[in-house]
């Protein structure tokens, strides 16, 4: 029997190299890094800025897959075993660039996000966990950002803030249901204002996506500035820098800034930072990560969260043009038991072999890989081989992906590390070497916002119109007031399905997107437009993951996925 993920993990630990050993091979010194412990590290500003004049630009590769079900996909396995592969088999200079887990999740339904198997990148507990601090600077970030508004209205409110139209939020990286609406400032004056608030999870709040779009600690500092706090009570927008918090906040984030330095079980550098979810934010790891991790080496593998629709088409028509160059290449991540599973909408099945379930759950691959086709890059499909899956499940599926142009390759890096992805790597180094396209974006620059919603929501979703609720066509038209309605938009929708209705599995189409608010993130420099039910603070499941997570005398942690 196989050993669990933290096991295989933590009998690695002996053979870990030191993280200044890691560096080293990327000609980054001691005096480059801000370690923590001998196994992580951060990149120091002067390195940052040194690398990022070196001229070298390596190949960039984007990791997205199918849409997600509980059978699982196995994208970030799949990228650390691809890259692992470049590295190790083909000989190659690979780095991997991940977005952190969310302790919300890790303790609540999803687990962690480290990849699985023998393709995985360590300290597997720490990532998952405390890791650099990072996620706890956002939280603190987030939480000091709103105490000082409520303080300033508290205090005189000079500029007239209207404590019912404050927008900004509170935030924490747990997920907890209780939270979603709550009120402050109750009892006496003492106390505070009383008013409304919320708390949303930590990686969706706008801060998580400034931190991973910010070039540097200026570019971090005017973004926070320009984050929308509210409205006056002649309904006038409040920006951070009309109050003078920006400075403070930056300082939170600065060391958070930075990105992390970890390894693989194999020793492929990889950057673990940032960590919007693709469901309610951007879904990719942090800019500065990726930029830095181009100039260190000759293939960056990114991974974007959820399926294509989601953090894929966030990557590649908004993220990319913040990178330095566009993606030369992507993958695709597939499974014979996920696609069983959009057919038949249960797992209990899933181990047995069946053919028919497998070719009308394809349609849901088969809209993902023209998705991103549609783009213009160059595309290769891999199968993230399960241990029931049969000879003639896996023939069957190749047929049918090769019978859309794309080359498909099976990976068992999960159970083989970087020997099970080699013809994979092999593929995936000569479409990014060979590729010369021009990338077809969903929409221009240009658009309204209205415009770009309805491009993603047919071209991407294949819906056949687009509703919006009263609520929502009041906050457009505010955003039409204020000049800010041509924005990039990120839409906020169900991982589950092509449409905002988590229950429609397949490739539904003409079906209506129905848009239930929008608000602006200024700072971001987006606005995100939120579909069907979609919740920026989840709940925790009948049984959490939590209850399965220990730890011994020892400190030696288990249960962790």
């Amino acid at each position: 029997m196989m050993k669990s993920d933290i096991e295989i993990a933590q009998a690695a630990e002996a053979n870990e190299l030191p993280i200044k050993d890691v560096a080293a091979k990327l000609g980054l010194t001691e005096a480059d890094l801000q370690q923590y412990g001998s196994d992580k590290a951060k990149i120091n500003w002067p390195a940052i800025q040194k690398f990022e004049k070196n001229g070298h630009l390596g190949k960039l590769i984007l990791v997205t897959s199918i849409s997600p079900t509980p059978a699982g996909e196995g994208k970030s396995t799949m990228t650390i075993g691809l890259g692992d592969a470049i590295n190790n088999q083909l000989h190659k200079k690979a780095f991997i660039a991940l977005r952190e887990p969310s302790m919300g999740p890790v303790f609540g339904m999803k687990g962690g996000a480290a990849g699985g198997g023998y393709a995985q990148v360590i300290p597997m507990e720490d990532i998952n966990l405390h890791f650099t601090g990072d996620m706890h600077a956002l939280t603190s970030a987030i939480d000091n950002l709103a105490a000082l508004v409520d303080n300033y209205i508290y205090q005189g409110n000079e500029i007239g803030l209207d404590p019912e139209k404050i927008v900004i939020k509170r935030g924490l990286d747990v997920n907890d249901r209780t939270l979603r609406k709550i009120t402050i400032g109750q009892g006496s004056k003492f106390n505070g204002v009383e008013r409304p608030a919320s708390f949303q999870l930590t990686v969706g709040h706008e801060l998580m996506a400034i931190l991973c779009l910010s070039k540097d600690i200026a570019d971090l500092k005017h973004r926070i500035g320009e984050i929308l706090v509210g409205y006056t009570t002649e309904d006038k927008p409040v920006f951070v820098k009309d109050l003078g918090f920006q400075g403070a906040i930056a300082a939170l984030l600065s060391t958070a800034l930075k990105p992390n330095l970890v390894q693989t079980l194999e020793h492929t550098p990889a950057f673990v930072h940032g960590g919007p979810f693709a469901n309610i934010a951007h879904g990719n790891n942090s800019i500065i990560s990726t930029n830095l991790a181009l100039h260190l080496s000759d293939y960056v593998l990114s991974e974007a969260g959820f399926g294509s629709d989601l953090g894929g088409q966030k990557f590649l028509d908004f993220v990319s043009t913040k990178l330095e160059k566009k993606p030369d290449a992507a993958v695709m991540v597939a499974t014979v038991r996920a696609l069983k599973y959009q057919a038949e909408k249960s797992t209990d099945h899933l181990k047995e072999e069946n053919l028919d379930s497998l070719k009308e759950g394809f349609a849901n691959l088969q809209r993902h890989m023209a998705n991103v086709a549609s783009y213009g890059i160059p595309l290769l499909v891999v199968i993230n081989k399960f241990p029931t899956d049969t000879p003639a499940e896996l023939d069957l599926l190749k047929k049918l992906i090769n019978g859309e142009g794309h080359p498909c390759e099976v990976v068992t890096a999960h159970d083989e590390g970087s020997k099970g992805a080699v013809k994979a790597a092999e593929t995936l180094v000569k479409l990014a070497d060979a590729s010369d396209y021009d990338l077809v974006p969903s929409y221009n620059e240009d658009d309204d916002l209205k415009t770009k919603v309805e491009k993603v929501a047919k071209r991407i979703y294949h819906a056949g119109q687009v509703e919006y609720t009263e609520k929502a066509e009041k906050q457009l038209a505010r955003l039409q007031k204020m000049g800010k309605d041509k924005l990039p938009v990120i839409i906020a929708k169900t991982q589950y399905s092509f449409s905002d209705n988590a229950k429609e599995l397949g490739a539904p189409t003409d079906f209506t997107l129905h848009v239930k608010s929008i608000s602006l993130r200024n700072g971001a420099g987006f606005v995100v437009v939120s579909t069907g039910h979609i919740l920026d603070m989840p709940g925790l499941p009948k049984h959490p993951a939590a209850l399965d997570i220990d730890v011994d005398d020892n400190g030696k942690i288990s249960g962790l996925f």
